[in-house]
């Protein structure tokens, strides 16, 4: 949806690695899913731990350069009509570092998001890029503001102008990074995303509460004055 401020696709790459769980990781004739065995340095170099005896740690030992793509799924950590909310793909090439350990020496990445469109980042771009100072909160905040906190999302849906708001069957929370909080309104046979912007973009996770306080004090007061009061 137009208007929602956005990352750059370089630091949407990045903060989908910070954020990620798994990836699965592709080499020539296998692939292999990783949980928790990888990060990204402070110089933008993807890191990964490799099963100790599996086929990637062999060739990776072997060869000095060894093709390699890296595949992420970003998924909505809410419950919502199309929780896929990006895919990421790195290109590159493994190189040993040490024990179990490899290197991305990364060529291009590119990121396929429903906002920012297909976009190939070369990795000059990627390296200086930043995460999303939520990047590893994102989930749990998402995950609680639904589940222990429902009243404040209807409470933030006074901030969206009603135009928006017919034919609404259900809103929840998509999306949250330094620039603000995305609503998903699901209709009967599509959806809208809304974007509640902060004051002001975030430099650090301790900023997100008091930021989020900010909006539901918005909230409150649309609420009075479309009541009269």
């Amino acid at each position: 949806m137009s208007g929602i401020k956005l990352p750059t696709a370089a630091e949407r790459l990045r903060t989908l690695l910070a954020a990620a769980s798994s990836l699965t990781l592709h080499v020539p004739g296998h692939r292999c899913d990783l949980i928790g065995r990888h990060h990204v340095d402070e110089t933008g170099r993807v890191i990964v731990e490799l099963p100790a005896g599996s086929h990637v740690a062999l060739l990776v030992e072997a060869e000095r350069d060894v093709a390699a793509v890296i595949e992420i799924t970003d998924v909505a950590p809410t419950p919502v009509k199309g929780r896929v909310r990006s895919r990421a793909v790195y290109q590159g090439w493994l190189q040993h570092d040490g024990d179990l350990r490899a290197v991305l020496e990364l060529a291009e990445a590119t990121l396929a998001d429903p906002l920012l469109g297909e976009v190939r980042v070369d990795a000059g771009e990627f390296a200086a890029a930043r995460p999303d100072p939520l990047a590893t909160d994102e989930a749990d905040l998402l995950c609680h503001l639904t589940g222990a906190h429902p009243e404040a999302i209807e409470h933030l849906s006074r901030l969206i102008p009603p135009h928006h708001l017919h034919g609404v069957r259900r809103i929840a929370p998509i999306r949250m990074d330094r620039f603000g909080v995305v609503l998903r309104l699901e209709f009967a046979a599509r959806h809208r995303d809304v974007q509640l912007p902060f004051s002001a973009p975030l430099r650090t996770a301790e900023e997100a509460a008091p930021r989020m306080h900010e909006l539901l004090a918005r909230a409150r007061c649309c609420q009075r004055n479309h009541s009269g009061h």
